[in-house]
């Protein structure tokens, strides 16, 4: 080998060594850059810290980060380092498109210019007052798109090597990536701030669980409302929470039902009514898709205002109830009488009188409700006995065969022989679960089969009953147990008072009353009775 040859190995050994050299000063500055950039996501410290390090690895006197405003379209200065004049404060906003920026993002590439004489046309002319002689700008890039421009400035001619730029636009994405995880951080923070202010300052009580019933959420308003620390109940499983027993019990039963539909029901506290929504929280996850949901958000109302004019409402009603029996008596005999007197003979006759006797009959059916409500609620004629919950099921399902068979509709009872026996007015729970069947058979589509069924807990009797007619709206649930409140076909016969009727059977028996029901998919009536002789009643006390 000759000496020439030697020496030509040798030049490009060295080259070799030195470009080697460059690239792990390039990949140095990058880690550099990269682990000094992520150690906060607070956007301002971000940039800040950001931009000295960019300086620092690029060897630049002064530098700026700009990120691009969305709704204004314009590019904003977010931070500078080693500018004579502050641009931060009142921040440099830049036109989209205009200027070298408007460059930088047209091309998507850096732009340099080592010879910044002055002459330039800038889209903020006063930033030649800066003095700069060189600048050297590059895109940043997050999500595959550009989100601002890193710049470096100096105040000598042709301080930009072509390593220089190398290195900017080597570290320009790093720097991005990291100040649009911040901008994501913060959007985020400010939207659960927001979040957080809505839901404490509702006035109806929310409470988070997760999957296995564990509260990470109480707002004020249920904290107000159910006497609690809700800081003290954060992490605390439901079942172990200080709340009330019927409240406690109820939602405990909602939420161990693996159907995900909306839950609603009423809780009776004596001197407060709650009404209560349990909703599923449902989440997507690619890693876990068979999980069911991911947590529970309880909604309640004190809605005791309500039922306190319900109570003026009713005595009103009852009143008038009372009043009305005699005159209707009156007119139903009349009508009777005319019948027989008129006969056969006179067929428009007929029809009027018949008009007539089905008006009355509709209003002594209201009143008859009216009566029943007030003897349950008051308590006149109760008469506590021990009695099988199954056998009562099946003989109230006999007497509703006629209307089972109008519509070729089949019943099933289920409710094991091992259930305890229930000690409770029998008449009284008998015309509760015959009003949940009658409004099954009326919402149930002709053919299709209705679910009665039983079950307990240590406490409480369940009975439920299921169709699986057209379903019932999640704003109307809450609603449904209220007096003469009608959520479906008007066309539909009724007085109005059936669901009342149970909702007040459940609760002098110190149970509730609930409903579990999607549109489309049908409805669940249920209640709950205590197993043993239910509380002394109050007679001011009304559903």
């Amino acid at each position: 080998m000759s000496q020439s040859d030697i020496q030509n190995l040798l030049q490009q050994n060295r080259l070799l060594t030195e470009e080697v050299k460059r690239r792990i000063d390039q990949i140095g500055a990058i880690n550099i850059v990269a682990a000094t950039v992520s150690q906060s996501l607070d956007l301002d410290v971000t940039l800040k810290t950001a931009l000295r390090a960019v300086l620092d690895v690029v060897g630049a006197e002064a530098g700026g980060i700009s990120l691009i405003d969305e709704a204004s379209k314009e590019v904003v200065l977010r931070a500078q380092e080693g500018w004579p004049h502050d641009w931060v404060t009142q921040p440099m906003r830049i036109p989209y498109g205009q200027g070298m920026s408007g460059q930088v993002i047209t091309r998507d590439e850096v732009v340099v210019d080592n010879d910044f004489d002055g002459t330039e046309a800038l889209a903020v002319p006063q930033f030649h007052n800066e003095n700069f002689r060189a600048i050297a700008m590059a895109p940043m890039h997050a999500r595959n798109q550009i989100i601002g421009i890193l710049s470096i400035m100096s105040n000598q001619r042709n301080a930009f090597s072509a390593e220089n730029i190398a290195v900017l636009k080597s570290v320009a994405d790093t720097v991005g990536v990291a100040l649009d995880n911040a901008r994501l951080y913060e959007t985020t923070a400010e939207q659960e701030e927001r979040l957080h202010a809505i839901y404490q300052a509702t006035s109806e009580g929310i409470i988070a669980t997760d999957l296995h019933g564990r509260i990470s959420l109480i707002n004020h308003a249920a904290a107000t409302i159910f006497d609690v620390d809700a800081e003290r109940l954060i992490g605390t499983p439901l079942r172990e929470s200080p709340i009330h027993r019927r409240v406690r019990d109820s939602l405990l039963h909602a939420l161990s039902d693996n159907n995900n539909d909306k839950k609603s029901f009423q809780v009776n506290l004596d001197k407060r009514l709650l009404s209560i929504v349990v909703s599923s929280i449902v989440i997507e996850s690619s890693i876990d898709q068979a999980r069911h949901n991911d947590g529970w958000v309880i909604v309640v109302q004190d809605i005791t205002h309500f039922r306190d004019a319900d109570v003026q409402k009713s005595e009103f009603i009852r009143t008038a109830a009372h009043d009305m029996k005699n005159p209707l008596g009156v007119a139903l005999g009349s009508l009777n009488m005319l019948n027989d007197f008129v006969g056969a003979d006179d067929p428009t006759a007929q029809e009027l009188i018949q008009l007539g006797l089905n008006g009355i009959s509709r209003l002594q059916d209201l009143i008859n409700d009216l009566l029943h409500l007030e003897q349950i609620e008051h308590g006149y004629g109760a008469s506590m006995t021990t009695f099988k919950v199954g056998d009562l099921m099946e003989e109230a399902v006999k007497d509703i065969k006629p209307l089972l068979s109008e519509k070729n509709l089949t019943c099933v009872v289920e409710a094991a022989d091992s259930l305890p026996q229930l000690t409770a007015d029998r008449r009284w729970v008998k015309r509760a679960f015959m009003n949940y069947l009658d409004n099954a058979t009326k919402y149930t589509e002709a053919g299709d089969v209705i679910t009665a069924r039983a079950y307990g807990s240590s406490t409480m009797l369940y009975i439920e009953v299921n169709d699986n007619g057209p379903g019932i709206p999640v704003e109307a649930q809450s609603r449904l147990f209220e007096r003469f409140y009608r959520a479906s076909d008007d066309r539909i016969k009724g007085t109005g008072l059936g669901l009342a009727i149970v909702k007040s059977v459940a609760e002098k028996h110190g149970g509730g009353v609930y409903v579990q029901s999607q549109q489309g998919k049908g409805s669940t009536f249920g209640m709950t009775l205590s197993w043993g002789t239910p509380p002394p009643i109050n007679p001011t006390s009304a559903g």
